[in-house]
């Protein structure tokens, strides 16, 4: 094994997503002198995720363009960037006695700090030949650059999952002439983040491309000929014959290493407001973390999977490290492209007993507000990019907009915004 020796004070963070980008960038923001370590597991330089299943997936993108940083970048910056090198084992730093990883290659990494930003991986379906070639994941440029190639081939495509994920394939695949169908398990499409209105919208709309669109439908085994996939057999008998399948049922954080370390952990790596695991030498942001937010329902933890997140949660793990916590407060944001569909949110819904429409659904310009005994919670906004700042703004100044207020499309919602 090769060691990798540091001063006692350097910081070593786990992963090579957003959170652990922006983690090693706010270090240096505020001043950190001390060595600063990436490990990430995959081949490549660090790179953005969600184009994977837009810009990245319809051909307008390459692997290059998805690049958070240049590639002098992290010298000038002093930042060791190690890829292919997955963290199997952490002994954690102790008075007198710094840290140390072992890595796949052999690689000892002592350190001072430790963070985690690990993120999250696909929940695989675990049926009968979901092992066949052309059943497909997406969660990292491997799994894109397989479903790129597949998908030029493909006559149809069969999308497992009307998430997020599932629905912008559905629609990169769609416009590409594809043959699409969507199954989802529930009654209705992203039924765990939108209200049903919003939920009907997608429906309708992915329908009038020429989505065929199950509901309440479950995946019982994949069938195939000659180690190829050929299509799914769902729970009431019934076959769907495709050429390629595209699995999103969700994801899962990867909470291994802090699991080995004896964190706390509860669907997802526990911190407090300041991105502190419960050993407070370590921290955790991003999608492996769940974490207090005051606009968390009922004060309960949150685990979040969006840009918006990764970046400023990363930003109070570095302060954290750094000396100077803040506790996490920051709006969450998060958007889905679909085709010609741009979905923006800000805000969190959960707990909500009241919505409010603007626009015309039909016409494809709306937004929904949520609210929760009359205090604002969040914007959906779909093609209604003024709504959605106008909301996002108002949250983060801790602003109010009525629901009457909102219900007057004559009235501009940054018009009507008042203070608290």
């Amino acid at each position: 094994m090769t060691a990798e020796r540091a001063d006692g004070t350097g910081v070593l963070i786990v992963g090579g997503g957003q959170a652990a980008v922006q983690l090693a960038v706010s270090l240096r923001e505020l001043g950190w002198q001390a060595p600063v370590t990436i490990a990430s597991e995959e081949p490549h330089a660090p790179y953005q995720r969600p184009p994977l299943s837009k810009s990245f997936l319809s051909g307008s993108a390459d692997a290059a363009s998805l690049e958070f940083r240049p590639p002098d970048f992290y010298e000038r910056e002093r930042i060791t960037l190690l890829t292919s090198h997955r963290v199997t084992r952490v002994r954690a730093a102790a008075p007198g006695r710094p840290g140390v990883a072992t890595t796949d290659r052999g690689k000892l990494l002592e350190f001072g700090h430790l963070a985690l930003a690990t993120g999250a991986r696909p929940r695989f379906l675990a049926v009968p030949g979901a092992g066949l070639a052309g059943v497909c994941y997406l969660r990292d440029v491997a799994h894109a650059v397989e479903l790129r190639e597949r998908l030029n081939a493909a006559h149809r495509v069969l999308v497992i999952g009307g998430g997020f994920i599932g629905l912008e394939a559905a629609a990169a695949a769609t416009a590409r002439g594809k043959e699409v169908t969507v199954v989802e398990a529930t009654g209705r499409l992203i039924g765990r983040v939108v209200a049903p209105v919003v939920s009907d919208f997608y429906y309708a709309a992915h329908q009038r491309r020429g989505v065929r669109i199950v509901l309440g439908a479950a995946v019982s085994r994949f069938e195939g000929a000659d180690g190829a996939v050929t299509g799914a057999r769902l729970s009431d008998g019934s076959f769907l014959p495709s050429d390629l399948v595209v699995i999103g049922v969700g994801a899962e954080p990867r909470t291994e290493l802090a699991e080995d370390l004896g964190l706390a952990c509860a669907r997802g790596i526990v911190v407090d407001s300041c991105a502190r695991t419960s050993d407070t030498a370590i921290v955790a942001a991003g999608d492996c973390a769940v974490t207090p937010h005051p606009a968390a329902a009922e004060g309960g933890l949150i685990r979040l999977e969006s840009v918006g997140h990764a970046i400023e949660h990363a930003k109070i793990a570095a302060a954290t490290l750094a000396g100077v916590p803040v506790p996490y407060d920051a709006v969450p944001w998060f958007s889905s492209d679909q085709g010609t569909l741009k979905l923006q949110i800000a805000g969190l819904s959960a707990g909500f007993d009241q919505t409010v429409v603007r626009g015309d659904p039909y016409q494809e310009r709306f937004s929904v507000l949520y609210y929760r005994a009359g205090r604002l919670l969040a914007v959906h906004a779909v093609n209604t990019p003024r709504d959605y700042m106008a909301v996002r703004r108002a949250l983060a100044a801790g602003q109010e907009i009525t629901p009457a207020d909102a219900a007057d499309p004559d009235k501009p919602l940054k018009a009507v915004s008042a203070s608290v």
